[in-house]
């Protein structure tokens, strides 16, 4: 089709205007009662359920590079992964600097028309559960699992379950760092054995009271199990992971620890979040529960403190030694990790 017969594009039209600006309903005006912030309290959750959506949009393009057999770097696939994870960053960002906006509406506002919300709750954000679940929060993961789905349309219910049984972002990470060749590719080390040597060495370097990290490094890298214990990170993917940390200034492990790095900032940006809306909460209801019937701010403070998706990553740089102290890699891998390998 050629452009110029295209029918010409109208901005109101192409951004739906007229379903956004009339998609506020004040339930206040329905019952006659004057409550002036509750615009605003519409507006501000349903520009967070459209950063939602974009959200989950990113997660599934960065998805969709982890679901190949196999990730080339040749390609630009890591690039564009890491830049898309940026991006969920950044709103993630905007998202607890709009918490400001909804902190002028004073607690005597709200109460204007609070209680016209029941049982509506930001608790029943689909979209949000939906994002836990991309990253890769499982259902066992979650705190007060018996309330989770409880406030849910049985429809609702099924998209969060749809969402929770696709492969989440954690697994694909997971399949991608097992299949790193680094470490496991005889042809390298010729017999050798590069975590006989980091062990050593960072043995050597662990201080008075630092002792007990030998039995989780010996858990996480040296034990025979495939998957350590109550780990969601395989021993394979875990020791490539550090592999990653320590080498990174080699041109090919860059953009790998770019990704692990951003992954942990998205983490933390959706931590930050949590712990805003909860001082938003407290400031704004006090001890009282939830409009969905959940307790309201302590909830919160749970859910905060568990919800953490990527701790293992964050974890692994325990067992982390300076530059001078690593072991030297052979030759032929150096070269590898090269651009002109």
């Amino acid at each position: 089709m050629d452009l110029k017969d295209r029918k010409p594009v109208y901005y109101s039209e192409y951004l739906q205007l007229d379903k956004i600006l009339n998609a506020q309903e004040p339930e206040s005006a329905k019952e006659g009662i004057k409550a002036d912030d509750e615009m605003l309290f519409i507006i501000i959750h349903q520009a967070y359920e459209l950063w939602f959506k974009q959200i989950l949009h990113e997660l599934n393009v960065v998805r969709d590079v982890f679901k190949q057999p196999s990730v080339h770097n040749n390609t630009p696939d890591i690039y564009n992964s890491v830049h898309r994870l940026k991006r969920v960053c950044s709103i993630l960002e905007v998202a607890v600097m709009q918490m400001g906006i909804i902190e002028t509406m004073t607690p005597l506002d709200f109460l204007d028309f609070r209680d016209l919300l029941r049982p509506a709750s930001g608790f029943q954000s689909i979209q949000f559960k939906m994002i836990e679940a991309t990253l890769g929060l499982q259902y066992d993961q979650r705190h007060g699992k018996a309330y989770y789905l409880s406030q849910l349309t049985p429809a609702d219910v099924e998209r969060v379950k749809k969402a929770e049984s696709e492969a989440s972002l954690l697994v694909l990470l997971n399949s991608w760092l097992e299949r790193m060749p680094f470490v496991q590719n005889e042809a390298y080390w010729n017999g050798d054995n590069f975590w006989k040597h980091y062990r050593d060495a960072y043995e050597g370097s662990l201080r008075p009271g630092e002792e007990q990290n030998m039995k989780l490094f010996d858990t996480l890298f040296t034990n025979d199990a495939e998957y350590p214990q109550g780990r969601s990170f395989s021993a394979d993917a875990s020791r490539n992971a550090l592999f990653i940390m320590l080498y990174r200034d080699h041109p090919l492990l860059q953009l790998p620890y770019e990704l692990l790095s951003i992954l942990l900032e998205v983490d933390q940006n959706l931590s930050m979040w949590r712990h805003r809306h909860i001082h938003m909460v407290q400031r704004t209801i006090g001890k009282r529960v939830g409009t969905g019937g959940s307790t309201g701010a302590e909830y919160l403070r749970g859910a905060a403190d568990s919800h953490y998706i990527f701790r293992e990553l964050s974890e692994l740089t325990s067992f982390l030694l300076p530059r001078n102290m690593l072991p030297k890699l052979p030759e032929a891998l150096v070269k590898d990790l090269g651009y002109t390998g």
